[in-house]
């Protein structure tokens, strides 16, 4: 049974022209991307990828360049990357979505991604960099 059955009646796989998909250190190391996992979906933590506890140092522009160049997808909750980091999102040609509200339970986040994943994937046929605020149902494109 699918963790997130009480959100919607399905389960899931990666969509074809979805790329892999990177989460943030902002979404958490293990109920976030298990629960996107659980769904189908192909993730990739920052813990995973540069290891515990290196993660806590890696700075935000290192992790979107990586990002761009492995063609993944970004997913966070720090809506402030987007003016901190902006250039370095333009710089790498990163594709990023973020969860803009910050008191969300980790079941409510990872819904909002899976219920918008089908919009997600037609703005990755796009290049990027990019980046969209996720809500409860839909995206929209914020200026980078």
């Amino acid at each position: 049974m699918c963790p997130l059955t009480t959100c919607w009646t399905f389960c899931v796989s990666h969509p074809a022209g979805l790329p892999d998909i990177f989460l943030d250190r902002s979404l958490g190391r293990r109920q976030v991307p298990d629960l996107l996992r659980a769904q189908g979906l192909r993730v990739v933590t920052l813990a995973e990828h540069y290891g515990i506890p290196q993660d806590e140092d890696v700075a935000d522009e290192d992790w979107l360049s990586l990002a761009a160049n492995r063609d993944w997808v970004a997913f966070t909750k720090d809506g402030r990357i987007r003016t901190r980091e902006g250039w370095a999102i333009r710089r790498y040609g990163t594709r990023c979505f973020c969860i803009t509200r910050q008191n969300l339970p980790s079941t409510e986040m990872a819904r909002r991604f899976i219920v918008n994943l089908d919009a997600i994937t037609r703005a990755c046929a796009q290049p990027g960099p990019f980046f969209y605020a996720v809500h409860a149902n839909g995206i929209q494109r914020r200026p980078l």
